[in-house]
């Protein structure tokens, strides 16, 4: 499974773009997305390194 962002509530501030260890989050024209192919959940760390850094809580699993 892969992590998505919401996209009604990420302001885009891409906090989350380089704490991804699977360059799996990319910002674009204002709009942040995660790919769902390449992210992995962050499945060695226990906890999605997204997440935790996300001011507004818009990471949740797919």
């Amino acid at each position: 499974m892969a992590m998505k962002i919401d996209p009604d509530m990420c302001t885009a501030c891409a906090d989350c773009e380089p704490e991804c260890p699977t360059v799996s989050i990319t910002e674009k024209s204002g709009v942040v997305t995660i790919n769902a192919a390449t992210c992995d959940e962050c499945v060695d760390e226990g906890e999605p390194r997204c997440v935790s850094v996300c001011p507004v809580d818009c990471i949740s699993p797919a």
